[in-house]
């Protein structure tokens, strides 16, 4: 009796979702994101845009010492219109994709494709001398990173021995998550 609990507690613990996700292997499996900036920004206009709007109101009330007319709320408001329209232009204009391909259990591909929409940074009001700078820089950056990494549960630690950047692997493993700041979390969807 007692050697059957034991072997079916041993069977529960080498099948437990934390045994089968060190078991998994990352080999070939490729974690795409078509725009990392896309949602955040988004994030960053929706909520802007009505605080810079109830602001504006309220210092041309303060301003008048009385409140605005419908008229004048109106102007505000294209004001505001105005703005976000060169907001989601300017985000727009500036595209990074980003990929992590695992070649085998040690070793990683990271790749970056930064593509500048020239058009929509000149609507977005960005100055010729600006873009051409943000084009330049961008062509001289890298664009292929070879990068060791390691596996610990649901982490994986890319370029463990030089300044290592953790990734967290969902339990479903369909998703890789990792952060540029303490604020800006990043989500790659498996494709492969």
């Amino acid at each position: 009796m007692k050697r059957i609990l034991l072997a079916i507690i041993l069977l529960l613990f080498a099948f437990s979702p934390i045994q089968l996700l060190k078991a998994q292997s990352l080999v070939g499996r490729v974690y795409h994101n078509a725009n990392i900036m896309a949602e955040k920004m988004n994030e960053a206009i929706s909520k802007a845009i009505p605080e810079a709007k109830a602001e504006a109101i309220a210092k041309q009330e303060k301003e008048k010492g009385r409140k605005l007319t419908d008229a004048e709320k109106a102007e505000v408001n294209k004001k505001m219109d105005e703005a976000q329209a060169k907001a989601n232009a300017a985000m727009k204009g500036i595209k990074t994709a980003i990929t992590v391909e695992f070649k085998s259990e040690t070793q990683a591909v990271m790749k970056t494709d930064m593509q500048v929409n020239e058009e929509a940074l000149k609507q977005a009001g960005v100055p010729w001398a600006k873009r051409k700078a943000l084009k330049a820089a961008i062509a001289i950056m890298p664009t292929t990173e070879k990068t060791s990494y390691m596996v610990k549960g649901n982490l994986v630690i890319m370029s463990p021995t030089d300044e290592p950047d953790t990734l967290r692997l969902s339990n479903d493993g369909k998703y890789l998550y990792g952060k540029f700041d303490k604020d800006f979390e990043v989500k790659l969807t498996r494709t492969k």
